[in-house]
C-alpha cells in the first residue's frame, strides 16, 4: 500500500499539490473499490459476539479503516464466517483486512465463491476456492487473490478457521477491490444447495450464531 502511495506522489505535478495532499492516502487504495457494490443489509456473520458487527466493519469506508471500533469479535471460539453478497458480477482482485497486532488476528482464511450454504460444517468439509495464510500486520493487509479463480463472483463466504493463538478472533476492517459488471453482462454460476437444519449442528453461541435464511434465495 505504501508503494502505491509513493507512485502516486512521485508521479504528481507540483502545480497541483493541494489536490494531491487531499487524495494521497485515498485514491491508490479505493481504486477498484467494490464498496458501493456490496449488499450491506444481506451480510451475515456466524459466531459473532455482537450482532451486526460483521456488517459494520465492512460498512467502514477507507477513510475509517484506521478506526478500531466497531470491531468484529468471535464468540464461542476463534472461528468466524462472513457472507458478503454483491449487486452484480465481480472480478475480485484483493481482500483488504485490518486486525489487531496480536494473537487475536486471523491467521488462516478460507474463501468460497458463489455459495449460499456455507456454515461451519460445510466450510470444514469442502474445498475452498482459495486458502490464505495471513500475517500479523500493523495496518491494512492487502491479500491478493488468484484472479482466475474469482472472475465470476456474485457472493463470497470468508471462513476464518484459526488465529495466532487466542480463543477470540478480532477484525476491525474488511473491504474488497476488483472490477464490477451489472447482472446479465456475463454468465454466473451459483451453487444453490439446501442448508442443513440448525438442529443438525452444534450451535456456536446463541443469538450471535445466525444461519443463512431465505434472504439469500432472492436475487440481487
Amino acid at each position: 500500500m505504501s508503494n502505491c502511495r509513493e507512485e502516486h506522489e512521485h508521479g504528481g505535478d507540483h502545480h497541483h499539490n493541494h489536490e494531491h495532499d487531499h487524495t494521497d492516502d485515498i485514491v491508490p487504495t479505493i481504486h477498484h473499490s467494490l464498496y458501493q457494490h456490496i449488499i450491506f443489509d444481506q451480510i451475515t456473520t456466524l459466531n459473532e459476539a455482537q450482532g451486526d458487527s460483521g456488517r459494520k466493519i465492512i460498512e467502514k469506508t477507507w477513510a475509517e479503516s484506521d478506526q478500531l471500533v466497531p470491531e468484529l469479535q468471535s464468540d464461542a471460539d476463534e472461528q468466524l464466517i462472513i457472507n458478503v453478497p454483491f449487486t452484480g458480477q465481480v472480478k475480485l482482485h484483493t481482500i483488504l483486512i485490518r486486525a489487531p497486532l496480536d494473537q487475536t488476528a486471523p491467521r488462516l482464511l478460507k474463501v468460497f465463491s458463489n455459495r449460499e450454504d456455507v456454515d461451519f460444517d460445510v466450510a470444514s468439509e469442502m474445498t475452498p476456492t482459495q486458502t490464505f495464510e495471513l500475517s500479523q500486520f500493523d495496518g491494512v493487509q492487502e491479500v491478493a487473490v488468484r484472479r482466475a479463480l474469482f472472475g465470476n463472483v456474485r457472493r463470497l463466504a470468508l471462513f476464518v478457521e484459526d488465529n495466532f493463538g487466542e480463543e477470540t478472533t478480532r477484525i476491525s476492517y474488511l473491504a474488497f477491490k476488483g472490477d464490477w459488471l451489472p447482472i446479465g453482462r456475463a454468465p454466473v454460476n451459483i451453487l444453490y444447495e439446501a442448508a442443513a437444519r440448525p438442529s443438525d449442528h452444534k450451535v456456536k453461541g446463541t443469538a450471535a450464531y445466525r444461519r443463512l435464511d431465505s434472504t439469500f434465495n432472492r436475487e440481487g
